[in-house]
């Protein structure tokens, strides 16, 4: 009968051993398992604090203060990941010496517990059978307890290093969503800066173009003023000019009226022969009845200068035959 109890005792601390070894061995694969390097996030809290909000500057119209501030808000991130990385290294680390530790104890209670076992079977021959198998038993239940005890609280540790891994593996996804948001909305920004400043450039080219257009025609309405206003000013000064000469003309002759007197005619028949020739040429011809017969003349003219031109080339003219013209200065019957 003690052989069989101490054979199930044995079974039992062995069975239990193997359930702690599994428990612990577990918990390790785990740890070595979220050890895998992940793509680098920001914001990570140990034991499960909420993430910090990333924070964005305000945008600028300035494209060139726009990239400063992206550049800024990329080193931000790029030092709170190595920062959280790095206290998650030290948080696994801990984590391990304390599996590490929590080994080694049980490791060291197992074997005390065997070196009290031997020493209790060294010790049992001089005991009474019914003590030594009461005490044993209380021993072996009180070990197992305490064994089943620690199995749980290794257990609920388990679970609780997993419950922690898998918080962080969440708030590490989220904050890489957030990372990747921030991201995605500083590159829209970017981008719309980007437009609205070529944008406003085109508008300021534009605009340019337009003022110059305009000032182009500012210059050459002007220009065409000033022409205008100078044919004005040398038509007035020309009209001036002939109005001075007219008027010179009137005092320096009055009312006469140069007058190319061509043939003395001594009717009217012959009279209109002669006028019709000289029409016929393309004279302005003008008669004249007179006490000694008609006057056939051609003109007028408004000097004297040209009248006396004009006797010249009727008396060059054969086929007029008219030799003996001359200039005299006439007053319409009208004006005398």
């Amino acid at each position: 009968m003690n052989n069989k109890q101490r054979w199930m005792g044995g079974v039992v601390l062995l069975g239990g051993g193997v359930l702690l070894a599994a428990l612990l061995l577990k918990g390790k694969e785990e740890i070595h398992h979220n050890q895998v390097p992940t793509p680098p996030v920001e914001n990570v809290q140990e034991h499960g604090a909420p993430a910090e909000p990333v924070q964005l500057q305000p945008l600028t119209v300035d494209v060139e203060t726009e990239k400063r501030l992206l550049e800024e808000q990329r080193r931000a991130r790029e030092k709170a990941v190595a920062e959280q990385e790095a206290k998650s290294a030290e948080f696994l680390r801990q984590q391990q010496q304390v599996e590490a530790e929590a080994a080694r104890k049980a490791a060291e209670e197992y074997a005390a517990m065997n070196q009290r076992r031997n020493a209790n079977q060294q010790t049992s021959d001089s005991i009474p059978p019914e003590l030594i198998e009461d005490e044993k038993t209380k021993a072996e239940q009180k070990k197992l307890e305490q064994l089943k005890a620690k199995n749980e609280q290794a257990k609920a540790d388990a679970n609780k290093t997993a419950q922690q891994t898998a918080e962080q593996k969440r708030l590490a996804e989220t904050a890489k969503l957030k990372a990747e948001e921030a991201k995605k909305k500083a590159e829209e920004a970017k981008k719309a800066a980007e437009q609205k400043s070529s944008a406003e450039k085109l508008a300021a080219e534009k605009k340019a173009a337009e003022k110059k257009a305009a000032d182009e025609k500012a210059k050459a309405d002007a220009a065409a003023k000033k022409l205008a206003e100078e044919k004005k000013k040398k038509a007035e000064e020309a009209k001036k000019k002939a109005e001075a000469e007219k008027a010179r003309d009137l005092l320096e002759n009055g009312d006469k009226q140069w007058m190319v007197q061509v043939a003395l005619a001594a009717n009217e028949a012959n009279a209109d022969a002669v006028a019709a020739k000289l029409r016929a040429k393309g004279y302005k011809v003008t008669k004249s009845p007179t006490s000694k017969g008609i006057r056939i003349m051609v003109g007028p003219s408004k000097d004297r200068e040209t009248a006396d031109a004009t006797r010249k080339k009727i008396n060059a003219d054969d086929s007029l035959n008219m030799k003996s013209a001359w200039v005299i200065d006439w007053v319409p019957l009208d004006k005398r």
